[in-house]
């Protein structure tokens, strides 16, 4: 990793580095908190956890040949140490320092629905010319960041970091870390309301992933999405916007027309990128997915790619669990979206459903941090998935029986259970053959559970 020797990682820091007599300019190979994957060379941050506490783990990291302990008291063993007064704003500032040292560009991906999918998008776009590194999994906030940041190696000519918040000021924060060349902003939704009042503060909030970007960098905005296409300029520079059809608000740079849907087998549809028209073909269903191959293919451009090459690899994206990805079993599809969920992601999974031939199912749990409007956009949702013609819908969760109320008010079929254990308890995975399910709730309502058991 370059310039990550022992000694400019202390001067980083501002503590002194102990234990290391002539190791000062030995660079590190990588760097994590988890103790499982330390290898010979890495950087391991000794870090406390609700029930772990990471520097009891520190002599079997230097049997792994970690290189460097960062912690917050001196470790027992011997091994080059920098002792700091909490370990995970220290993770931070050696991110900060390493993306210093980086000339590869980097993409930030933000926005209150979709920020996954497009991250993914994004990549998929890029990796037929350059070698990409994406964030996996969840590692959006302000611990996964950093390790994401610390992951990229000589090998990557480009790096798309997913970053998510639900505080004024994070977004602040990550991006004094990720330092985005590229920030990609999907919309501005009903999101982490708890914390961030309506919409104009969700704009404000993710606005901020603008305060430590390249000032030569390039902004790509949803143009179709009200809050967003009020931002004229950004650091005296004007958006790229991308959106479905020409119309709106501000001028597009890239938009889709003639959008053919292929049902759950995804999109073929027009494209007019930056001037040029093309033939464009995603493999993910719904339209949100051609609007993330419209920002996939702005950045694209922007790193001089052809049309070819951008389009090749959008053809190629893959879904991921968790976030509307279609699973055929010889008796039921699932579409597993139980990662995360807010009113307008659940509207646009109820509308991927009504895409499916045959029996239609819906399995809707909590949506967490909407605020003082919870209950009323529970209600709100319940009555949208009543007005879609579905031939089951099922609730779960303590504010899903405001879905559940919503939904009574259009038709008299809902089903509604307090948690997941009543809903096991009334019904077995054969129930739902020959259906198509969908199962969306917030991540912390735990429905992959029900994934699981639908797949038994």
């Amino acid at each position: 990793m370059q310039n990550m020797t022992l000694e400019n990682i202390a001067v980083c820091l501002n503590s002194p580095l102990c234990q290391g007599d002539g190791k000062e300019a030995f660079e590190i190979t990588g760097a994590v908190l988890d103790s499982r994957k330390v290898e010979p060379g890495f950087l391991f941050f000794a870090t406390r956890g609700e029930r772990v506490d990471g520097h009891s783990f520190i002599p079997q990291v230097v049997e792994k040949g970690a290189a460097l302990v960062i912690c917050e008291n001196a470790p027992e063993v011997e091994v080059p140490y920098i002792q700091v007064p909490d370990t995970f704003a220290a993770l931070k500032k050696v991110a900060a320092f390493y993306r210093e040292q980086l000339t590869i560009p980097v993409i930030g991906v933000t926005g209150s629905v979709g920020k996954t999918s497009t991250k993914e998008m994004i990549a998929a776009g890029l990796s037929t010319k350059f070698n990409v590194l994406k964030t996996q999994g969840n590692f959006n906030n302000e611990v996964g960041l950093p390790l994401t940041i610390l992951s990229i190696r000589p090998e990557h000519e480009a790096a798309v970091v997913e970053m998510g918040i639900n505080h004024f000021g994070e977004m602040h924060r990550l991006s004094e870390i990720a330092k985005p060349d590229i920030c990609v902003i999907t919309n501005i939704g009903q999101c982490h309301l708890e914390n961030l009042i309506d919409r104009d503060g969700v704009l404000r909030a993710k606005s901020e992933i603008f305060d430590s970007m390249d000032k030569d960098g390039f902004v790509v905005l949803n143009g179709d999405d009200d809050k967003l296409a009020t931002i004229k300029e950004v650091h005296g520079r004007k958006p790229y916007f991308f959106g479905i059809g020409p119309e709106g608000d501000v001028a597009k740079d890239a938009f889709a027309v003639e959008i053919q849907s292929k049902g759950l087998f995804g999109s073929d549809f027009q494209m007019q990128l930056m001037g040029d028209d093309v033939d464009a073909s995603v493999p993910l269903p719904g339209q949100h997915m051609v609007v993330n191959a419209l920002a996939a293919a702005c950045v694209g451009r922007i790193l001089g790619m052809t049309n070819e090459e951008v389009l090749s690899g959008i053809a190629s994206v893959q879904a991921t669990g968790g976030r509307s990805n279609i699973m055929r079993l010889a008796d039921k599809t699932i579409i597993d979206d139980c990662y995360n969920a807010n009113p307008v992601s659940m509207k646009s999974a109820i509308d991927l459903l009504m895409m499916a031939q045959g029996t239609k199912v819906v399995i809707l749990g909590d949506m967490f941090e909407l605020g003082k409007d919870e209950l009323a956009l529970h209600r709100e949702v319940g009555y949208y998935a009543a007005m879609a013609p579905l031939d089951k819908m099922i609730f779960i969760g303590t504010m899903a029986k405001e879905m559940y109320e919503g939904a009574r008010k259009l038709r008299a079929m809902p089903e509604y259970y307090p948690n997941k254990t009543a809903f096991f308890e009334a019904h077995k995975p054969g129930d739902f053959a020959d259906t198509t399910v969908l199962v969306k709730a917030s991540n912390g309502m735990q429905f992959k559970e029900i994934v699981e058991w639908l797949k038994a």
